[in-house]
This record gives C-alpha cells, sequence and structure tokens, in this order.
C-alpha cells in the first residue's frame, strides 16, 4: 500500500495537502508546524479515534486535542494505493460527532469500496489492527519503544503457527488465572476456601446444638425458681406499701387542715391590701417623702443666699455706673470711644523733623549758585559786574522765605502738643496706651455687675423651682395616700400612713406565700387511690425493711430478665442452626462439592503449566527470527557495535555488544542507543509481522534526533534499502538529512 496524498484540516492544519513520494520521502518542517499532526491525522484517517478515549489530568483525548485551531470542521481524505487500484477515504463531522462521516470509494469510478466501513479499514488496508500498526510500522515522536500487547501477541503466534490471529498466550494465561483464583486464590479468598470455611461451620453447627440443648434446659429451670422468690418478695413488699399508705394518708390529712388555715389567712389578708397601691408604688412615695425633706433643706439654704446676692449685685453696679470715663455706656461704646482717642494721641504724639533743618536748603542753593557763577564767569562781564552779583541778588529772598515757613511749623507743632496734653488729661492718662487701660477697667466693671445680676436671677430661680417642687410632691403624696387613709392632713401622717400600707403588704405576700408552701405540701401527698386504702391491720406489722426488699426485689427481677434472655438466646441460637437432619445432608453435599473443586484446582493448575510450555515452544519458533532480524539491524545501524538483539515477553529490548557474552538492558544504554535499539526491533517487526507483496508504509516522526550525524547517516542508509520495498515517511525538524541524502533517489518536501 502507498499514500498518494492526504487533505487535512485537522489541529494546525487547514486545508494543507501532502503528497509524498513512492519510495523514501523526506519531509522536512520547523517546529509547531504540524509534523506530529500529520501523523495523527494518517492514524486517525485509517481506525479513527480510540471509543474510550477521555480528557484526565494532564491528558487530552485525540478527538479534543486535534480540534481544528481555525475552527472549522474536522475533515480530511486520503487517497491510497493499494492493491493496485486508486482509493479515497473521506471522513468528517456527522451531527455533533466531530469524526462520524466515513466514506472509502475506488478514486477512478467514485463507487465504494465493498466491506470498508470506519471501524475495519485500517485492519483491512495493513492486514493489522491498530496496536499492531503504532508498535510496528507507526514511529510517533518520543514513543520507540514497545509496550506489551495482546494484538502484537497474537499476530506473533499467528506467524508461528496456524496464522489465525482470534487468541494470544497472555489472554488465554489470564484466563486461567482467573479461573484457578476465582477457586483459591490463597487460604481465605476463592470458592474452596469458602466451601471449607462453610463445611467447618456445618460440622461446628452440629457440635453445638447438643451443648445449646442442655444449657436451655439448665436456663428454664433457674428461671421458674426465681418467679417464685419473686412472687415471695412481691408479698411482702405489698404489705410494707399498705402500711405505709396508711400513714401517708394522716398526714395529708393534717396537710389539707394546714393548707385551709392558710387559705383563711391569705383571704383576711388579700381584703385589708386590696384598696392599696402597688407596693412598689409605696416605696417609691417613701423615697419621695425622704426627697421632700432634702427640697426642703435646699429650700431654705437658698432663701438664705438671696440676701447676699442682691447687696453684691448693688455694689458692682453702682461701681459701673460711677466710672468717671464712660459714664452710662456699654462696653462696646467705651472700647470703641478709647480706641478712637488712643488712635488721635498716637497721631498728635508722632515725631516730626526740626523745621530749622529747612535753613539747609537756602545755604545748600546759595552754595551751588556762587559755584555756578564762578565757573561761568568771563572777561567781559568781569569788566561791567563782579562775578557774585547774582549771589548778592537771590541769596536774601531765599533765606527769608525759609524762615517764614520754619515760624509757620513750629507754631502747629506747638498747637498739637497742646491738643495731645488736653486728651491725655480727659482721661488721666500719661500715654496713648493708659486711655485702652481705662476702657478695659471698665469692661469688667461692667462684666462683674452683670455676673452679680445673673448669680442673683439664678438664686431666685432655684429658689422658685424648689417651692414649687415642694408643693407638687406634698400634694401629690396627699393625694396617694387619700384613698386608704383620708384622715390624714400633713406629712407626718402620710408617712404614718405609708409605714402602715407596706406592713399590710408583707403581710399578705407571708399569708400568700404560706398558702403556696401548704398547697405544695399537700399536693406533695399523694391522694388516696380510687379503689380505697389497701388492707392494713396494725398489730400486724409486716417484717423486714423495705429499701432491703425492694433491693432484694430489683436483684432477683435482674437475674430473672437475664435468664429470661438467656433461654430465649439458647432457643434461638438452637432455631438458627436449624434442623440436625437438614445439617447432616448440607455437610453431605459440601464435601462432595469441596472434592470437585479441588479436582478443578489441580487440572486448571495442569493446563497453566501446559499454556507456558506451549508459549515457550512458540517463542523458540519465532523469537530466534525477530532476534535474528533485529541484530542485523541494529548492526547497521550502529556500525556493527552491536551484533545481537534478544526481545523478552514483555518486548523489552537487549543488546549484545560485538565480542561481548551478556547482553545490555534498553535503560543501561544511553538514550540514542536505546531508540537505535527499538528502531531495529520495530523494522525487524515490519519485516516479520507486516510482509505481504503489498506492504503498508512506514511512519517515523522525528525518529533520528538523538542519533549523532554518524548514526543517523547509517539509519538514513539503512530506511534507503527499506524504501525499495515499502514506502518511508520520515519527518524531521533539522537540515541535516537532506544534506546527507544529496544525490539518493529521495522525494523532498519542505
Amino acid at each position: 500500500m502507498k499514500i498518494i496524498e492526504m487533505t487535512a484540516t485537522f489541529g494546525c492544519l487547514d486545508h494543507a495537502v501532502l503528497r509524498p513520494g513512492e519510495g523514501f520521502t523526506l519531509i522536512m518542517a520547523n517546529n509547531e508546524s504540524g509534523k506530529s499532526t500529520w501523523a495523527a491525522f494518517l492514524r486517525a484517517m485509517l481506525y479513527g479515534f480510540p471509543p474510550r478515549d477521555r480528557d484526565k489530568a494532564g491528558y487530552l483525548a485525540e478527538k479534543n486535542r486535534y480540534q481544528p485551531w481555525s475552527g472549522a470542521p474536522m475533515e480530511g481524505s486520503l487517497t491510497l494505493e493499494w492493491q493496485g487500484r486508486r482509493l479515497t477515504l473521506r471522513r468528517g463531522p456527522k451531527g455533533t460527532t466531530a469524526w462520524g462521516a466515513f466514506s472509502a470509494v475506488w478514486t477512478a469510478t467514485g463507487e465504494n469500496v465493498e466491506g470498508l466501513t470506519a471501524e475495519t479499514c485500517g485492519e483491512t488496508l495493513l492486514g493489522v489492527s491498530r496496536e499492531v500498526f503504532e508498535r510496528t510500522a507507526f514511529v510517533e515522536q518520543g514513543q520507540m519503544a514497545l509496550t506489551p500487547s495482546s494484538h502484537l501477541e497474537m499476530r506473533v503466534a499467528a506467524l508461528a503457527t496456524t496464522g489465525e490471529e482470534d487468541v494470544s498466550f497472555s489472554q488465554v494465561e489470564r484466563r486461567l488465572k482467573d479461573w484457578l483464583n476465582r477457586r483459591k486464590v490463597n487460604s481465605r479468598v476463592g470458592l474452596i476456601p469458602q466451601l471449607e470455611g462453610e463445611l467447618s461451620q456445618v460440622e461446628e453447627a452440629i457440635s453445638q446444638q447438643g451443648d445449646l440443648l442442655r444449657r436451655s434446659q439448665e436456663a428454664l429451670q433457674e428461671k421458674e425458681s426465681l418467679e417464685q422468690e419473686k412472687a415471695a418478695l412481691e408479698a411482702r413488699l405489698q404489705a410494707h406499701k399498705a402500711a405505709g399508705a396508711a400513714r401517708q394518708a394522716e398526714r395529708r390529712s393534717q396537710a389539707q387542715a394546714d393548707f385551709n388555715a392558710a387559705q383563711a389567712q391569705l383571704t383576711a389578708a388579700e381584703a385589708a391590701v386590696k384598696a392599696l397601691p402597688d407596693a412598689e408604688i409605696l416605696r417609691q412615695a417613701q423615697g419621695d417623702l425622704r426627697y421632700l425633706n432634702t427640697l426642703e433643706s435646699n429650700l431654705k439654704l437658698a432663701e438664705k443666699d438671696i440676701p447676699q446676692a442682691r447687696q453684691q449685685a448693688e455694689q458692682t453696679r453702682q461701681d459701673a455706673d460711677s466710672d468717671p470715663w464712660f459714664p452710662g455706656q456699654d462696653p462696646a461704646q467705651a472700647a470703641a470711644q478709647a480706641q478712637s482717642h488712643r488712635d488721635q494721641a498716637e497721631a498728635l504724639g508722632k515725631k516730626a523733623p526740626s523745621p530749622l533743618l529747612l535753613f539747609l536748603l537756602p545755604l545748600l542753593a546759595t552754595a551751588a549758585m556762587t559755584l555756578y557763577c564762578y565757573l561761568t564767569y568771563s572777561a567781559d562781564v568781569l569788566t561791567s559786574a563782579p562775578w557774585y552779583a547774582g549771589v548778592q541778588l537771590f541769596a536774601p529772598p531765599l533765606f527769608l522765605l525759609t524762615g517764614a515757613a520754619v515760624l509757620i511749623l513750629l507754631l502747629r507743632r506747638r498747637k498739637k502738643r497742646a491738643a495731645l496734653a488736653a486728651l491725655l488729661a480727659q482721661y488721666n492718662a500719661q500715654t496713648p496706651g493708659e486711655i485702652l487701660d481705662r476702657s478695659a477697667a471698665y469692661g469688667k466693671k461692667v462684666a462683674a455687675a452683670q455676673e452679680a445680676a445673673r448669680r442673683l436671677q439664678s438664686v431666685e430661680d432655684q429658689r422658685d423651682k424648689l417651692a414649687a417642687q415642694k408643693e407638687e410632691l406634698s400634694d401629690r403624696l396627699l393625694r396617694l395616700v387619700y384613698p386608704f387613709a383620708p384622715e390624714v392632713t400633713n406629712l407626718f401622717g402620710v408617712s404614718t400612713a405609708l409605714s402602715r400600707a407596706l406592713q399590710q403588704e408583707e403581710g399578705y405576700h407571708l399569708a400568700k406565700a404560706r398558702a403556696e408552701a401548704a398547697e405544695k405540701l399537700l399536693s406533695a401527698l399523694p391522694a388516696p387511690e380510687s379503689g380505697g386504702a389497701l388492707p392494713f391491720s396494725p398489730a400486724a406489722a409486716p417484717e423486714g425493711d423495705p429499701a432491703l426488699l425492694s433491693r432484694e426485689l430489683a436483684a432477683v427481677t435482674a437475674h430473672l430478665s437475664q435468664a429470661s434472655d438467656e433461654s430465649a438466646r439458647l432457643r434461638g441460637r438452637l432455631s438458627s442452626l436449624g434442623d440436625p437432619t437438614e445439617l447432616e445432608a448440607r455437610r453431605d453435599a459440601l464435601t462432595e462439592q469441596l472434592a470437585l473443586r479441588r479436582g478443578e484446582f489441580d487440572a486448571i493448575s495442569a493446563a497453566l503449566e501446559g499454556l507456558k510450555a506451549a508459549d515457550s515452544l512458540l517463542r523458540e519458533r519465532f523469537s530466534p527470527a525477530v532476534n535474528e532480524k533485529a541484530g542485523i539491524y541494529l548492526s547497521a545501524l550502529t556500525g556493527g557495535k552491536y551484533d545481537a538483539v534478544t526481545l523478552t515477553r514483555q518486548f523489552q529490548a537487549l543488546a549484545k555488544e560485538t565480542g561481548e557474552t551478556a547482553p545490555h538492558p534498553d535503560l543501561a544504554l544511553s538514550g540514542g542507543a536505546a531508540q537505535q535499539l527499538y528502531l531495529a526491533v520495530r523494522l525487524a517487526m515490519c519485516d516479520l509481522a507486516l510482509p505481504g507483496a503489498d506492504p503498508c508504509p512506514l511512519l517515523l516522526d522525528d525518529t533520528l534526533d538523538a542519533f549523532d550525524d554518524h548514526r543517523a547517516k547509517l539509519a538514513l542508509n539503512c530506511l534507503l534499502d527499506l524504501s525499495k520495498t515499502r514506502q518511508v515517511l520520515l519527518f524531521t525538524c533539522h537540515t541535516r538529512e537532506e544534506k546527507m541524502l544529496e544525490g539518493q533517489p529521495v522525494t523532498i518536501i519542505k
């Protein structure tokens, strides 16, 4: 079989097309470009997705892993050459199933290929199951090693014997071991141990029946003896109960009399307090009465403080009214006036430069004019007038004007000093600041007068308030006691009435408590029984202590209960063991079944030993061929370093180095050598398990990644030889393979 063309919308592939050559095809692509996806697509086109494949932790099912990244439906087609004709496979979505639609048609005619279904497609075209294909001709990236497979085992057995592939050694061995384990796994599990245990139980039950029957009779006799003893004790206790009932009736009669007397006292006390307010109100009234005395004391103190407060208010008012500087003014007006006069005084008292300094002006002007005339003097002017003639003309008037101005300023300065002195004298002050001090002192006098007036008003208000409270509280107390003491007219009578009322309340509550206690005592005593008192004769007093008799009766009752339970338990055990005749029959049947199962166990053990011998014989026929073929391939792949391969029953490969005697397991080899070992085994399996005139293609995904350049070259030569008989597809992400294959008959796709 050869692959002609693949078209895929699958994973990262979107309507991508791949056309490999007939022999060796090298597909080169970078990482994440879809090499492994193409390999998975080919397997999915041939075999579909595993039906039980599910997502789990760290793993995505294939049908979910390869959903198209573009969001388009998952679909694809595969054109093959099979048995000399071309056919086309198509898969795609069907309803909600992503890979449910399938068709297989002959490419030339479009007719359906009979017998080719979605389930049987891969096995029909390649001649092997999916498990065999994945362990031989399909090499996934990083999946070079072989794992045990019953399908591959059946394929090997078919090649070694008759060609039938419906059974494998591991399946038959597992079935025989299951049968063997069903009969006997160990001393506790299996049909044989179960039968042995059941037979032992039956024999034990037969031996127990005699013992249980004897013990049951003994328990019945003990029960009858205890019942007689119990009846005698109950009769003696009944006599004590009758005597106690008589005494109880006498105590109840006395309790009834006490209760009646207490009820009479309660009725009288209740009539006495019927018109009284609640006790809490009476106690609150006594508190109000005590508070009334406190109010009277506070009222006397307030009236005593009023004359002193009135005198102080009058004195401070007179001090404020007699102020010599601000009479009749309020503090704000006085402060405003003082501030205004203080500002005037400061303005009048400011010092100005001496007016005599003005004489400097004419002096400076005369000097300047003299200097100017001297510097500008000429000869012709000298013949007519002296050079200082100008100075003589202007200097006198200038000095006269300056003197007049100085005189005016001196007169104004004297007037301001007189006004300042008059203003300070008005307040008897030496400085302008003392004017504000006079205003501040006046403000303090007014504030003191106002505070004294407020205190007087407060004392008078307090007195009036206390007087009103006294009057209101007195009226309220008199109104409270009037219903039960109308003769009371003063507070002393109120106090007496309240005390008498509280005593009556306490007497009522005491009578009520006595009545309740008598009622409780009467209720605690049991009433006479409806059938009358038990017959009791004082001359025939019962013997024994009732408490001791009760304890003896309790002990006998407990023993009787235990004896009854033991008798019932023994009868139950006898009943549960069954009829002795049936037990004997059951023992005989179990003995017969046990002999049968032991015979089956021996037969299955012999069959298992025979199966192992047959498997060894088959492996002797097939394993040498696999090992020999794999050794040839491994020698070619390693340049002759290893020349022999051994494959165990668990499909673990071992390699023997040339010249040595002991083989090395795959775990003892380097990563690259281990991959070369399993590649040799897979190629040998392909030759032996997948032969035929139309062999299936060999697909390798980044298989040579761990090979060094030398062994990669050897592997490529080996694959070239293999491509002469079957199609080979090698995916790689490197460029060295292309260089190594230069000049060879290879199809290279980039």
